[in-house]
């Protein structure tokens, strides 16, 4: 057996998985600098995580490391850091509640669409959506000039903190809705393949 053959069947050996168990190690440490006011210290790793998201992708097409764990574990970890870095930015004032509400009620509707859909057909795995990619980036770029403008007073980071939070807030809806359309037109039998993001 090949080397990168025993890489893919233990998926704890594979580099990008590693890098993305690195990346939810990180955000205890990333949520404390926030939560101690330190900023440019919590915006360059959150950076940092953000570069690791996208190489650790990039390295399981390169080097042919590809698991179902990775699969699993990629959005989870960056769900799990978005929602947490939104809890807490909300509680620091920095993050509207409005927003924050908008973000993890339409994930909570998801789950449940997705619950419902799993116990009425069996299916397990869903399309991404172009809406839901763009909802993730917009998501990402909020957090990222939230803690830019923290230490950066710039002109052109305050006008991007708005479109980010409007751009958030509108893809997020529609996002939703539109994850909803394509569920309920595969309940009665349809075959997605794929994951919701």
């Amino acid at each position: 057996m090949t080397e990168p053959q025993k890489l893919h069947r233990n998926p704890f050996r594979s580099f990008p998985n590693l890098l993305t168990l690195l990346r939810i190690c990180v955000a205890p440490i990333l949520v404390s600098a926030i939560l101690e006011g330190r900023f440019e210290l919590g915006f360059w790793l959150f950076v940092a995580t953000g570069a690791t998201d996208a190489l650790d992708g990039l390295l399981a097409r390169l080097l042919d490391q590809k698991t179902v764990l990775g699969q699993y574990l990629d959005p989870v970890a960056d769900k799990l850091l978005l929602s947490t870095l939104f809890l807490v930015l909300m509680h620091e004032n920095l993050m509207p509640v409005r927003v924050t509400v908008l973000v993890f009620g339409r994930d909570v509707c998801i789950l449940l669409v997705a619950a419902i859909l799993w116990a009425a057909t069996g299916r397990r795995e869903f399309e991404p959506s172009v809406f839901g990619k763009l909802n993730t980036l917009s998501q990402i770029t909020l957090v990222a000039v939230v803690l830019l403008h923290q230490f950066a007073n710039a002109r052109w980071v305050g006008m991007l903190h708005d479109y980010s939070l409007w751009a958030t807030m509108i893809l997020t809806v529609v996002s939703g809705l539109h994850y909803a359309w394509i569920a309920a037109k595969k309940a009665p039998g349809g075959h997605p393949h794929g994951h919701a993001t």
